[in-house]
């Protein structure tokens, strides 16, 4: 009676020249054989030998970088944002760092989404309306309203809008502000 018994392991495990002897394919670039996994990687699709993915302008390898392709060609991610490759890099107007990912273009500037915030209560303003004070300052609307609101010339509170709106109601008279109920004509004179 023959008996067998498995241990468990692959055949690379037990005969190392196993992986060197398994075709994974053709490296795209060199158009040679890739047989050894860990010479190898796969990118955009396509498998490369490890030596063969590289930056085309300072030949860096990329295998397990992060890395950029424009037009065919690969570049590392110092090539692609200062080499001219990359359309000008966007620097933040905010934290002046420059934007690798996502571009939030607001006031006709360039952020990062995270650094597009209310200068007062710090609230992300991504997707929000947003006001600017005469110093180009971003607010949240509320803010603005709290900030930049004229002063009540009787009661000195700002005049401010109603719930759910987004437009105040003021009486000018006599080069003041007033809440139209703190308003008294021929009582209010500044």
């Amino acid at each position: 009676m023959l008996q067998t018994q498995s241990s468990g392991k692959t055949g690379a495990e037990m005969n190392p020249s196993y992986s060197d002897s398994v075709y994974f394919g053709t490296c795209t670039r060199c158009n040679q054989a890739v047989y050894r996994a860990g010479q190898a990687c796969q990118a955009m699709g396509r498998l490369f030998h490890s030596a063969c993915f590289i930056c085309s302008v300072c030949s860096k390898t990329l295998s397990g970088k992060p890395f950029y392709t424009v037009s065919g060609m690969i570049y590392c991610e110092d090539d692609f944002l200062f080499s001219g490759v990359h359309p000008s890099p966007e620097v933040c107007n905010s934290c002046g760092f420059l934007i690798t990912d996502v571009i939030l273009q607001a006031r006709g500037k360039p952020y990062h989404p995270s650094c597009f915030r209310c200068v007062v209560c710090r609230q992300s303003l991504e997707d929000q309306p947003f006001a600017v004070d005469s110093h180009r300052r971003i607010y949240c609307v509320s803010d603005y309203h709290r900030v930049q609101a004229p002063r009540c010339a009787a009661c000195r509170l700002p005049i401010l809008p109603t719930e759910g709106s987004t437009e105040s109601i003021r009486v000018t008279s006599c080069d003041g502000n007033y809440h139209v109920e703190c308003y008294r004509p021929g009582v209010n004179l500044i």
